[in-house]
């Protein structure tokens, strides 16, 4: 199986907790995290000072927080196909103060 590389190229915050995500294939992702920002690595990202200090890595070209937090571009890339299995997963992992 061979697994799509993509890249961030630039991004947006539109909302709190949503991005406008632009991939190096030219397409957008409109991204809101807000149902999976729980658990030990997402919860931290409630604190919106926080999820506001997003940045693209220019290593491996994807969204990075301060914490650690990221996400594979090709999940971003392809969001529709992974957010109903990232909130049902974000609904199990054990609440995490902000």
């Amino acid at each position: 199986m061979i697994h799509p590389i993509y890249h961030v190229t630039t991004f947006e915050i539109i909302a709190p907790y949503t991005l406008h995500i632009q991939f190096d294939d030219n397409t957008w992702q409109t991204i809101d995290f807000r149902p999976i920002l729980a658990g030990d690595l997402y919860a931290p990202l409630r604190d919106i000072s926080l999820f506001n200090q997003v940045k693209i890595d220019p290593e491996i070209r994807t969204l990075v927080w301060p914490n650690g937090a990221d996400f594979d571009p090709a999940t971003l890339h392809d969001w529709s196909q992974y957010v109903d299995a990232f909130t049902t997963q974000a609904r199990r992992w054990t609440p995490t103060p902000a």
